[in-house]
């Protein structure tokens, strides 16, 4: 078991308290307030927030099952031999059900804690919350394609109201009157289209051709 010396506390709950403070009024027989030493740091909560599981370590712990050997330190304390950190995600699911962890806690740690505290809903989800961001990983960041058309005015609603298979509007780009018609310019675009990349492409991204390259270029200086 860890010892108590230099502990600090949490929740704003002194180490040493003086009388009358919460942690005093752990100490008291029948008082719903308990105290716990978790690897020398300090928590104070409710026998009703450990006793949330009735199959867990906890509900044991504040029951004083005769079968479950637990020691208090001189503060009367219990003492449990467990990494401090992974206790806070643990003790804030049991009050409100919600697992929420700070960035830097890997999902690992809690889940080792919830198995040694036996909290059976805890351990189902950070299970799936782990299964989650696995395959998330596997999937990897999404890949697009993206292909650059050459457009006159006149055909541009019809284009952007055509697109299919996936296809978006991304960007839209003037290259200025190329040439006249009649007594009309003849305003030309590029539009800047993508589709999420699928199996189908074979990983091999479509490139623009030559022709839109030199188009895309002289559009972006204009």
């Amino acid at each position: 078991a860890s010892g108590s010396g230099g502990g600090r506390s949490v929740f704003g709950f002194p180490a040493k308290s003086n009388a009358g403070s919460p942690a005093e009024t752990a100490e008291k027989p029948g008082s719903r307030w308990v105290r716990l030493n978790v690897g020398g740091t300090y928590f104070v909560t409710t026998k009703q927030t450990l006793c949330r599981d009735p199959k867990s370590f906890l509900f044991r712990l504040c029951q004083e099952d005769p079968d479950l050997d637990s020691d208090k330190d001189e503060t009367g304390a219990y003492l449990i031999d467990r990494d401090p950190t992974y206790f806070g995600p643990i003790l804030n699911y049991l009050r409100h059900g919600k697992l929420i962890m700070d960035k830097n806690l890997a999902e690992e740690g809690v889940l080792e804690e919830a198995e040694f505290y036996n909290i059976a809903s805890l351990v189902r989800l950070v299970k799936e919350r782990i299964r989650d961001n696995e395959n998330r990983t596997s999937q990897g960041p999404v890949k697009h394609v993206y292909r650059v058309l050459q457009c006159q005015e006149e055909e541009l609603t019809q284009m952007v109201s055509t697109m299919s298979d996936g296809w978006k509007f991304e960007q839209l780009i003037s290259i200025g009157s190329s040439y006249n018609y009649g007594n009309e310019d003849q305003a030309e675009f590029l539009c800047v289209v993508s589709r999420e990349l699928n199996n189908s492409t074979n990983g091999i991204v479509i490139e623009p051709t030559e022709k839109a390259k030199i188009l895309q270029e002289r559009g972006s200086r204009m």
